[in-house]
């Protein structure tokens, strides 16, 4: 969405503390106080997907001791049981089902970060019949995780 687009669904301020935390002028009508809301959040530095993605996995591999996961294929090579990638913990399912080779370098995974491209196009997870009716269901999209296999548990994931 464009940075209008984010914000624009916010009325204009009278009097009130603005995005940027400052107080806008009583006198200035709706329109000069959303005016001056979108000229602060123009002032933002942008968040593109790729900065948005980078620093998720770098907060991880950085400060929590996560190995990167590239994507893995959407079309999975060697499991019959899904059409496409349609989550981000499809190419660790040999973990969670205890079906890992152990010569395999997931055998040795402890903590991982991903950004996994995913289609969801049928079954549970089926948004196909609502694409296009809002800003939100699409059938193609990248889903970042955060994964520990028995290294860690809830409390250290949220602290």
């Amino acid at each position: 969405p464009s940075k209008s687009g984010i914000w624009g669904h916010l009325p204009g301020r009278r009097g009130g503390a603005t995005a940027a935390g400052t107080a806008a002028s009583p006198d200035a009508g709706p329109v000069a106080a959303a005016a001056e809301d979108k000229q602060k959040v123009d002032s933002k530095e942008d968040w593109d997907v790729n900065k948005v993605r980078s620093t998720f996995i770098d907060y991880f591999v950085e400060n929590r001791q996560h190995s990167f996961s590239p994507s893995s294929p959407v079309v999975p090579h060697n499991d019959p049981t899904i059409l496409f990638a349609n989550a981000g913990m499809n190419q660790f399912k040999p973990i969670f089902l205890g079906s890992v080779d152990p010569s395999s370098p997931l055998a040795s995974l402890k903590r991982a970060a991903n950004s996994q491209k995913c289609i969801r196009a049928g079954g549970k997870h089926n948004d196909l019949e609502d694409v296009g009716k809002d800003t939100y269901h699409h059938t193609f999209f990248e889903m970042l995780g955060s994964w520990s296999f028995g290294d860690y548990f809830k409390q250290e994931a949220i602290e």
